[in-house]
Protein backbone atom coordinates (compact mmCIF):
# COMPACT_ATOMS: atom_id res chain seq x y z
CA UNK A 1 0.00 0.00 0.00
CA UNK A 2 1.45 3.85 -0.95
CA UNK A 3 2.24 5.48 1.84
CA UNK A 4 1.62 9.18 2.46
CA UNK A 5 3.64 12.49 2.61
CA UNK A 6 6.20 11.82 5.21
CA UNK A 7 5.50 13.78 8.47
CA UNK A 8 8.62 15.50 8.34
CA UNK A 9 7.75 16.52 4.98
CA UNK A 10 4.29 17.81 6.42
CA UNK A 11 6.16 19.76 8.92
CA UNK A 12 8.12 21.45 6.81
CA UNK A 13 5.46 23.06 4.70
CA UNK A 14 4.67 26.77 5.18
CA UNK A 15 1.40 27.56 6.81
CA UNK A 16 -0.78 30.29 4.46
CA UNK A 17 -1.98 30.94 0.69
CA UNK A 18 0.08 28.83 -1.51
CA UNK A 19 2.79 31.77 -2.96
CA UNK A 20 1.64 29.79 -6.70
CA UNK A 21 -1.80 30.46 -5.86
CA UNK A 22 -2.93 33.22 -6.84
CA UNK A 23 -4.45 33.88 -10.85
CA UNK A 24 -7.76 32.37 -10.21
CA UNK A 25 -10.50 34.46 -9.12
CA UNK A 26 -12.46 31.40 -8.00
CA UNK A 27 -10.24 30.11 -5.37
CA UNK A 28 -6.65 29.05 -4.00
CA UNK A 29 -4.93 26.11 -1.95
CA UNK A 30 -3.19 26.86 1.00
CA UNK A 31 -1.98 25.11 4.19
CA UNK A 32 -3.02 24.64 8.01
CA UNK A 33 -1.43 22.94 9.93
CA UNK A 34 0.77 20.85 7.12
CA UNK A 35 -2.39 19.91 5.77
CA UNK A 36 -3.58 21.20 2.11
CA UNK A 37 -7.04 22.83 1.98
CA UNK A 38 -8.88 24.65 -1.40
CA UNK A 39 -10.38 27.75 -0.64
CA UNK A 40 -13.72 27.63 -2.93
CA UNK A 41 -14.99 32.00 -3.34
CA UNK A 42 -18.44 32.56 -2.80
CA UNK A 43 -18.21 33.68 -7.45
CA UNK A 44 -17.59 29.99 -7.92
CA UNK A 45 -20.56 28.35 -6.78
CA UNK A 46 -22.59 27.98 -9.13
CA UNK A 47 -19.93 26.22 -11.11
CA UNK A 48 -18.72 24.09 -8.27
CA UNK A 49 -22.81 23.17 -7.00
CA UNK A 50 -22.90 21.77 -11.13
CA UNK A 51 -19.76 19.59 -11.02
CA UNK A 52 -20.71 18.06 -8.07
CA UNK A 53 -24.42 17.84 -8.54
CA UNK A 54 -24.41 16.68 -11.85
CA UNK A 55 -22.57 13.38 -11.16
CA UNK A 56 -19.23 15.04 -13.09
CA UNK A 57 -17.29 14.47 -9.99
CA UNK A 58 -17.97 11.63 -9.40
CA UNK A 59 -17.30 10.43 -13.23
CA UNK A 60 -13.98 11.68 -13.24
CA UNK A 61 -12.67 10.06 -9.69
CA UNK A 62 -13.94 6.48 -10.91
CA UNK A 63 -11.96 6.78 -14.08
CA UNK A 64 -8.95 8.05 -11.85
CA UNK A 65 -8.68 11.23 -13.79
CA UNK A 66 -9.28 13.73 -11.35
CA UNK A 67 -8.07 13.92 -8.13
CA UNK A 68 -10.16 13.43 -4.94
CA UNK A 69 -10.84 15.50 -2.20
CA UNK A 70 -13.19 15.88 1.01
CA UNK A 71 -15.71 18.88 2.09
CA UNK A 72 -14.66 20.05 4.89
CA UNK A 73 -17.50 21.30 7.23
CA UNK A 74 -15.60 23.63 10.06
CA UNK A 75 -14.08 26.86 8.33
CA UNK A 76 -11.04 28.20 10.14
CA UNK A 77 -11.84 31.55 11.31
CA UNK A 78 -9.31 33.63 9.30
CA UNK A 79 -10.97 31.80 6.46
CA UNK A 80 -14.31 33.22 6.51
CA UNK A 81 -16.15 33.92 3.80
CA UNK A 82 -15.09 31.01 1.49
CA UNK A 83 -18.48 29.30 0.12
CA UNK A 84 -16.72 25.96 0.72
CA UNK A 85 -13.28 24.51 2.01
CA UNK A 86 -11.94 20.91 0.54
CA UNK A 87 -9.43 18.86 1.55
CA UNK A 88 -7.87 17.49 -1.60
CA UNK A 89 -6.04 14.06 -1.47
CA UNK A 90 -2.13 15.19 -0.85
CA UNK A 91 -0.20 14.55 -3.89
CA UNK A 92 3.68 12.42 -2.51
CA UNK A 93 5.98 14.96 -5.13
CA UNK A 94 4.41 17.88 -7.10
CA UNK A 95 6.61 17.90 -10.76
CA UNK A 96 6.88 19.92 -13.18
CA UNK A 97 6.16 19.10 -16.88
CA UNK A 98 10.19 19.76 -17.47
CA UNK A 99 11.37 17.16 -14.94
CA UNK A 100 8.50 14.56 -17.34
CA UNK A 101 9.94 12.34 -19.92
CA UNK A 102 8.24 11.82 -23.58
CA UNK A 103 5.46 9.55 -22.22
CA UNK A 104 5.02 11.47 -19.17
CA UNK A 105 4.18 14.54 -21.12
CA UNK A 106 1.98 12.32 -23.44
CA UNK A 107 -0.09 11.24 -20.42
CA UNK A 108 -0.92 14.59 -18.89
CA UNK A 109 -1.65 15.54 -22.38
CA UNK A 110 -4.44 12.84 -22.87
CA UNK A 111 -5.46 13.21 -19.50
CA UNK A 112 -6.22 16.53 -20.27
CA UNK A 113 -8.00 15.78 -23.12
CA UNK A 114 -9.77 12.96 -21.24
CA UNK A 115 -11.30 15.48 -18.51
CA UNK A 116 -12.31 17.97 -21.67
CA UNK A 117 -14.37 15.66 -23.15
CA UNK A 118 -16.10 13.91 -20.46
CA UNK A 119 -16.82 17.52 -19.13
CA UNK A 120 -18.81 18.29 -22.25
CA UNK A 121 -21.05 15.38 -21.24
CA UNK A 122 -21.91 16.89 -18.02
CA UNK A 123 -22.47 20.12 -18.91
CA UNK A 124 -19.08 21.69 -18.04
CA UNK A 125 -15.32 22.54 -20.05
CA UNK A 126 -12.14 23.14 -19.16
CA UNK A 127 -11.35 26.88 -18.82
CA UNK A 128 -7.91 26.04 -19.07
CA UNK A 129 -5.58 23.05 -20.44
CA UNK A 130 -2.39 24.24 -18.43
CA UNK A 131 0.04 21.39 -18.14
CA UNK A 132 0.59 22.57 -14.17
CA UNK A 133 -3.20 21.21 -13.95
CA UNK A 134 -1.50 17.35 -14.13
CA UNK A 135 0.66 15.85 -11.35
CA UNK A 136 1.65 11.77 -11.24
CA UNK A 137 -0.16 10.17 -8.72
CA UNK A 138 -0.09 6.24 -7.51
CA UNK A 139 1.56 5.82 -11.19
CA UNK A 140 -0.94 7.65 -13.36
CA UNK A 141 -1.35 11.16 -14.80
CA UNK A 142 -4.63 12.65 -12.67
CA UNK A 143 -5.97 16.23 -13.07
CA UNK A 144 -6.30 18.09 -9.97
CA UNK A 145 -7.41 21.83 -10.30
CA UNK A 146 -11.22 21.63 -9.35
CA UNK A 147 -11.39 24.66 -10.09
CA UNK A 148 -11.22 24.80 -14.10
CA UNK A 149 -14.29 23.30 -14.94
CA UNK A 150 -16.40 26.16 -16.01
CA UNK A 151 -20.21 26.24 -17.38
CA UNK A 152 -20.94 25.05 -21.32
CA UNK A 153 -22.91 26.83 -23.51
CA UNK A 154 -23.76 25.29 -26.96
CA UNK A 155 -21.60 26.96 -29.78
CA UNK A 156 -18.99 27.75 -26.99
CA UNK A 157 -15.41 27.24 -28.77
CA UNK A 158 -12.92 25.80 -26.11
CA UNK A 159 -11.34 28.67 -24.94
CA UNK A 160 -8.42 26.77 -23.69
CA UNK A 161 -7.23 24.91 -27.10
CA UNK A 162 -4.29 27.88 -27.41
CA UNK A 163 -3.54 27.25 -23.96
CA UNK A 164 -3.57 23.05 -24.78
CA UNK A 165 -1.37 23.49 -27.79
CA UNK A 166 0.78 25.65 -26.23
CA UNK A 167 1.62 23.71 -22.98
CA UNK A 168 1.06 20.04 -24.68
CA UNK A 169 1.58 20.00 -28.37
CA UNK A 170 4.37 22.19 -29.39
CA UNK A 171 6.48 20.34 -26.29
CA UNK A 172 5.82 17.15 -27.62
CA UNK A 173 6.20 17.81 -31.04
CA UNK A 174 9.63 19.17 -30.38
CA UNK A 175 10.67 16.05 -28.44
CA UNK A 176 9.23 13.79 -31.38
CA UNK A 177 10.74 15.70 -34.18
CA UNK A 178 13.68 16.97 -33.04
CA UNK A 179 14.88 16.64 -29.62
CA UNK A 180 13.60 15.11 -26.53
CA UNK A 181 15.61 17.80 -24.60
CA UNK A 182 13.90 20.35 -25.89
CA UNK A 183 11.03 19.70 -23.13
CA UNK A 184 13.54 22.37 -21.12
CA UNK A 185 12.05 25.02 -23.10
CA UNK A 186 9.30 25.05 -20.73
CA UNK A 187 11.48 26.25 -17.88
CA UNK A 188 11.95 29.25 -20.26
CA UNK A 189 8.17 29.90 -21.18
CA UNK A 190 6.22 28.91 -18.30
CA UNK A 191 2.99 29.46 -20.20
CA UNK A 192 3.87 26.98 -22.84
CA UNK A 193 6.28 27.20 -25.98
CA UNK A 194 4.50 29.95 -28.13
CA UNK A 195 3.44 28.24 -31.50
CA UNK A 196 5.21 30.44 -33.75
CA UNK A 197 9.23 29.33 -32.21
CA UNK A 198 7.80 26.00 -32.28
CA UNK A 199 6.83 26.17 -35.90
CA UNK A 200 10.04 27.56 -36.68
CA UNK A 201 11.87 24.96 -35.09
CA UNK A 202 9.97 21.54 -36.12
CA UNK A 203 11.40 20.16 -39.98
CA UNK A 204 9.95 20.54 -42.96
CA UNK A 205 9.13 16.80 -42.89
CA UNK A 206 6.14 17.60 -40.15
CA UNK A 207 4.44 19.62 -42.89
CA UNK A 208 3.33 16.14 -44.09
CA UNK A 209 1.59 15.51 -40.65
CA UNK A 210 -1.64 16.93 -41.32
CA UNK A 211 -2.34 17.25 -37.33
CA UNK A 212 1.07 19.02 -36.67
CA UNK A 213 0.27 21.38 -40.11
CA UNK A 214 -3.05 22.77 -38.44
CA UNK A 215 -2.48 23.07 -34.93
CA UNK A 216 0.72 24.28 -34.94
CA UNK A 217 1.83 26.14 -37.87
CA UNK A 218 -1.38 27.37 -39.48
CA UNK A 219 -2.67 27.94 -36.06
CA UNK A 220 1.08 29.89 -35.59
CA UNK A 221 0.50 31.80 -38.96
CA UNK A 222 -3.21 33.03 -38.26
CA UNK A 223 -1.94 34.32 -34.19
CA UNK A 224 0.69 36.37 -35.91
CA UNK A 225 -1.48 37.81 -38.65
CA UNK A 226 -3.46 38.66 -35.93
CA UNK A 227 -1.61 40.49 -33.69
CA UNK A 228 -0.36 42.69 -36.98
CA UNK A 229 -3.65 43.22 -37.59
CA UNK A 230 -4.21 41.59 -40.69
CA UNK A 231 -6.81 39.68 -39.25
CA UNK A 232 -9.49 40.36 -37.44
CA UNK A 233 -9.87 38.35 -34.15
CA UNK A 234 -13.34 36.15 -34.53
CA UNK A 235 -15.20 34.65 -31.38
CA UNK A 236 -16.69 31.37 -34.04
CA UNK A 237 -19.66 29.06 -32.86
CA UNK A 238 -18.73 26.01 -32.81
CA UNK A 239 -21.32 23.30 -32.16
CA UNK A 240 -20.39 20.78 -29.40
CA UNK A 241 -20.10 18.00 -32.22
CA UNK A 242 -17.51 19.98 -33.97
CA UNK A 243 -15.91 20.50 -30.84
CA UNK A 244 -15.41 17.04 -29.71
CA UNK A 245 -14.25 16.72 -33.23
CA UNK A 246 -11.18 18.99 -32.25
CA UNK A 247 -10.40 16.87 -29.12
CA UNK A 248 -10.30 13.78 -31.29
CA UNK A 249 -7.95 15.66 -33.90
CA UNK A 250 -5.68 16.77 -31.03
CA UNK A 251 -6.17 13.44 -29.63
CA UNK A 252 -4.98 11.43 -32.38
CA UNK A 253 -1.99 14.16 -33.03
CA UNK A 254 -0.72 13.38 -29.45
CA UNK A 255 -1.23 10.07 -29.87
CA UNK A 256 0.56 9.78 -33.39
CA UNK A 257 3.37 11.61 -31.83
CA UNK A 258 6.34 8.88 -30.95
CA UNK A 259 10.18 9.06 -29.56
CA UNK A 260 13.17 8.27 -31.88
CA UNK A 261 14.66 6.02 -29.38
CA UNK A 262 18.55 6.52 -29.47
CA UNK A 263 20.93 4.28 -27.57
CA UNK A 264 21.88 7.07 -24.51
CA UNK A 265 25.60 7.02 -22.86
CA UNK A 266 23.57 5.73 -19.60
CA UNK A 267 20.29 3.92 -21.46
CA UNK A 268 22.75 0.19 -20.91
CA UNK A 269 24.47 1.24 -17.57
CA UNK A 270 23.47 -1.58 -15.56
CA UNK A 271 24.40 -4.16 -18.53
CA UNK A 272 28.16 -2.63 -19.00
CA UNK A 273 28.56 -1.92 -15.61
CA UNK A 274 32.11 -2.89 -14.09
CA UNK A 275 30.80 -4.32 -10.67
CA UNK A 276 30.85 -8.19 -10.42
CA UNK A 277 28.02 -10.04 -9.83
CA UNK A 278 28.43 -10.54 -5.97
CA UNK A 279 29.31 -6.53 -6.16
CA UNK A 280 25.89 -6.13 -8.00
CA UNK A 281 24.32 -8.18 -5.51
CA UNK A 282 26.01 -6.83 -2.27
CA UNK A 283 25.14 -2.73 -2.98
CA UNK A 284 21.86 -4.37 -2.92
CA UNK A 285 22.32 -5.89 0.43
CA UNK A 286 23.38 -2.75 1.56
CA UNK A 287 20.68 -0.82 0.64
CA UNK A 288 17.87 -3.17 1.29
CA UNK A 289 19.76 -3.32 5.07
CA UNK A 290 19.72 0.98 5.59
CA UNK A 291 16.07 0.94 4.19
CA UNK A 292 14.80 -1.56 7.42
CA UNK A 293 17.30 -0.09 9.90
CA UNK A 294 15.83 3.56 9.09
CA UNK A 295 12.01 2.92 7.63
CA UNK A 296 12.13 6.30 5.97
CA UNK A 297 8.48 7.13 4.18
CA UNK A 298 10.37 9.38 1.32
CA UNK A 299 13.48 7.94 -0.68
CA UNK A 300 15.17 10.75 -3.60
CA UNK A 301 17.60 8.08 -5.35
CA UNK A 302 19.87 10.45 -7.48
CA UNK A 303 21.31 9.05 -10.62
CA UNK A 304 18.91 6.32 -10.96
CA UNK A 305 19.05 4.91 -13.91
CA UNK A 306 16.16 3.07 -14.94
CA UNK A 307 15.24 2.22 -11.26
CA UNK A 308 17.28 -1.24 -10.09
CA UNK A 309 17.81 0.47 -6.34
CA UNK A 310 14.12 2.66 -6.70
CA UNK A 311 12.69 -0.32 -6.71
CA UNK A 312 14.44 -1.41 -3.77
CA UNK A 313 12.78 1.06 -1.74
CA UNK A 314 9.57 1.34 -3.77
CA UNK A 315 9.00 -2.71 -3.39
CA UNK A 316 8.82 -1.96 -0.20
CA UNK A 317 5.88 0.30 0.33
CA UNK A 318 8.51 3.47 0.46
CA UNK A 319 7.51 6.74 -1.99
CA UNK A 320 10.71 6.99 -4.17
CA UNK A 321 11.29 9.22 -6.76
CA UNK A 322 13.88 7.93 -9.15
CA UNK A 323 15.69 11.06 -10.89
CA UNK A 324 18.76 10.82 -13.61
CA UNK A 325 19.49 13.27 -16.29
CA UNK A 326 19.46 11.04 -18.69
CA UNK A 327 16.09 11.14 -21.22
CA UNK A 328 16.27 7.39 -22.36
CA UNK A 329 16.63 6.46 -19.40
CA UNK A 330 13.74 7.86 -17.47
CA UNK A 331 11.88 7.01 -20.24
CA UNK A 332 12.79 3.24 -20.34
CA UNK A 333 11.79 3.57 -15.85
CA UNK A 334 8.53 5.51 -16.54
CA UNK A 335 7.61 2.69 -19.32
CA UNK A 336 8.55 0.13 -16.40
CA UNK A 337 6.34 1.81 -13.80
CA UNK A 338 3.10 1.82 -16.53
CA UNK A 339 4.18 -2.30 -16.90
CA UNK A 340 4.51 -2.90 -13.64
CA UNK A 341 1.45 -0.98 -12.77
CA UNK A 342 3.66 0.54 -9.62
CA UNK A 343 2.05 3.36 -7.48
CA UNK A 344 4.97 4.37 -4.78
CA UNK A 345 7.58 5.11 -8.11
CA UNK A 346 7.69 8.41 -9.88
CA UNK A 347 10.57 9.23 -12.40
CA UNK A 348 11.82 12.54 -13.25
CA UNK A 349 13.89 14.53 -15.35
CA UNK A 350 16.69 16.10 -12.99
CA UNK A 351 20.30 17.58 -13.94
CA UNK A 352 22.35 17.92 -10.19
CA UNK A 353 24.48 20.27 -11.62
CA UNK A 354 21.47 22.40 -12.52
CA UNK A 355 18.18 21.35 -10.36
CA UNK A 356 14.81 22.95 -11.06
CA UNK A 357 15.12 25.91 -9.74
CA UNK A 358 12.22 28.50 -7.97
CA UNK A 359 10.84 29.79 -11.37
CA UNK A 360 7.32 32.43 -12.38
CA UNK A 361 5.99 35.32 -10.79
CA UNK A 362 8.20 36.54 -7.92
CA UNK A 363 10.03 33.37 -8.51
CA UNK A 364 7.61 31.63 -6.23
CA UNK A 365 4.80 29.76 -8.85
CA UNK A 366 7.38 26.93 -9.39
CA UNK A 367 9.12 25.36 -5.96
CA UNK A 368 12.95 24.64 -6.46
CA UNK A 369 13.92 21.00 -6.23
CA UNK A 370 14.93 21.69 -2.57
CA UNK A 371 11.85 23.89 -1.83
CA UNK A 372 9.80 20.12 -2.06
CA UNK A 373 11.82 18.46 0.32
CA UNK A 374 13.64 17.16 2.11
CA UNK A 375 13.19 13.96 1.73
CA UNK A 376 13.58 11.22 4.63
CA UNK A 377 16.79 9.50 2.67
CA UNK A 378 18.77 10.45 -0.07
CA UNK A 379 20.41 7.32 -2.43
CA UNK A 380 23.50 9.15 -4.07
CA UNK A 381 24.83 5.83 -5.75
CA UNK A 382 27.37 6.11 -8.26
CA UNK A 383 27.07 10.04 -8.81
CA UNK A 384 29.40 11.51 -6.30
CA UNK A 385 32.43 10.92 -9.31
CA UNK A 386 30.01 12.70 -11.97
CA UNK A 387 29.65 15.71 -9.90
CA UNK A 388 33.07 15.80 -8.85
CA UNK A 389 35.46 14.56 -11.42
CA UNK A 390 33.40 15.87 -14.51
CA UNK A 391 31.73 18.93 -13.26
CA UNK A 392 34.28 19.76 -11.01
CA UNK A 393 31.90 20.41 -7.84
CA UNK A 394 33.96 20.32 -4.41
CA UNK A 395 33.27 17.59 -2.24
CA UNK A 396 31.89 20.35 0.22
CA UNK A 397 29.69 21.72 -1.86
CA UNK A 398 27.86 18.55 -2.57
CA UNK A 399 27.28 17.23 0.60
CA UNK A 400 25.96 20.83 1.74
CA UNK A 401 23.21 20.55 -1.00
CA UNK A 402 22.12 17.10 -0.13
CA UNK A 403 22.01 18.11 3.84
CA UNK A 404 19.50 20.42 2.58
CA UNK A 405 17.74 17.86 0.86
CA UNK A 406 17.82 15.16 3.04
CA UNK A 407 17.78 13.41 6.54
CA UNK A 408 20.09 10.25 6.13
CA UNK A 409 21.87 10.25 3.07
CA UNK A 410 23.06 6.74 1.90
CA UNK A 411 26.33 7.46 -1.00
CA UNK A 412 28.41 5.73 -2.37
CA UNK A 413 32.48 6.73 -3.22
CA UNK A 414 34.23 5.41 -6.06
CA UNK A 415 37.44 5.97 -6.12
CA UNK A 416 39.98 7.36 -8.76
CA UNK A 417 41.42 3.63 -9.39
CA UNK A 418 37.95 2.59 -10.59
CA UNK A 419 37.79 1.71 -14.36
CA UNK A 420 34.50 4.34 -14.26
CA UNK A 421 36.41 7.01 -13.00
CA UNK A 422 39.37 6.72 -14.97
CA UNK A 423 37.11 6.93 -18.15
CA UNK A 424 36.09 10.48 -16.26
CA UNK A 425 39.44 11.32 -16.47
CA UNK A 426 41.00 9.85 -19.66
CA UNK A 427 40.25 13.01 -21.79
CA UNK A 428 40.76 15.97 -19.38
CA UNK A 429 43.93 16.56 -16.84
CA UNK A 430 43.62 15.07 -13.24
CA UNK A 431 43.23 18.62 -11.52
CA UNK A 432 41.91 16.55 -8.45
CA UNK A 433 44.53 15.98 -5.78
CA UNK A 434 41.61 16.34 -3.28
CA UNK A 435 39.38 13.35 -4.48
CA UNK A 436 40.50 10.83 -1.48
CA UNK A 437 38.69 8.85 0.21
CA UNK A 438 39.79 10.95 3.50
CA UNK A 439 39.04 14.26 2.00
CA UNK A 440 35.74 12.87 1.09
CA UNK A 441 35.21 11.94 4.48
CA UNK A 442 36.25 14.99 6.27
CA UNK A 443 33.67 17.32 4.13
CA UNK A 444 30.92 15.05 4.62
CA UNK A 445 31.26 15.07 8.25
CA UNK A 446 30.70 18.61 8.40
CA UNK A 447 27.30 18.11 7.80
CA UNK A 448 26.87 14.07 8.36
CA UNK A 449 27.77 11.45 10.79
CA UNK A 450 28.96 8.50 9.02
CA UNK A 451 26.83 5.97 10.97
CA UNK A 452 28.07 2.99 9.20
CA UNK A 453 30.22 2.20 5.95
CA UNK A 454 31.31 -1.18 4.37
CA UNK A 455 33.55 -2.18 1.22
CA UNK A 456 31.29 -3.47 -1.76
CA UNK A 457 33.25 -6.54 -2.72
CA UNK A 458 34.79 -7.31 -5.48
CA UNK A 459 35.86 -3.48 -5.84
CA UNK A 460 37.50 -0.43 -4.38
CA UNK A 461 34.07 1.14 -4.15
CA UNK A 462 32.82 2.05 -0.53
CA UNK A 463 28.98 2.82 0.93
CA UNK A 464 28.18 5.01 3.45
CA UNK A 465 25.05 5.38 5.41
CA UNK A 466 24.93 9.33 7.26
CA UNK A 467 22.32 10.95 9.18
CA UNK A 468 22.74 14.70 8.93
CA UNK A 469 23.31 16.53 12.49
CA UNK A 470 20.09 17.66 14.45
CA UNK A 471 18.53 16.49 12.23
CA UNK A 472 14.75 16.17 13.39
CA UNK A 473 13.87 12.86 11.98
CA UNK A 474 12.27 9.89 13.79
CA UNK A 475 14.60 7.30 12.88
CA UNK A 476 17.98 6.23 13.75
CA UNK A 477 17.88 8.20 17.05
CA UNK A 478 20.06 5.38 18.91
CA UNK A 479 22.07 3.88 16.28
CA UNK A 480 25.95 4.24 16.79
CA UNK A 481 28.83 4.52 14.43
Amino acid sequence: MAKTRSGNRRGALKEGRLASSFRDPSGFLFYEKGELYRFIAPVYQEHFDHLMSSGLYEALVRENLLLPHEEVRETPRRLQGAYKILKPRMIPFISYPYEWCFSQFKAAALCTLAVQKIALRFGMTLKDASCYNIQFFEGKAIFIDTLSFDLYKEGMPWVAYGQFCRHFLAPLALMSERDARLSQLMRVFIDGIPLDLASSLLPFSSNFKPSLLSHLRLHAAFQKRYEKGIEKKKTPRLSQARLIALLESLKDAVEGLKLNSKRSEWGEYYEETNYSHRAFQAKKDFVKAVLEKTSPETVWDLGANTGVFSRIASGNGIFTVAFDVDHETVEKNWQEVRLRKETNLLPLLMDFTNPSSSLGWAGEERMSLAERGPADMVLALALLHHLAISNNVPFGKIAKFFSRICSVLVIEFVPKEDSNAQKLLRSRDDIFPFYTKEHFENAFSQFFRIIRQEQVVDSRRTLYLMKKYESRTRFLNNTSQ
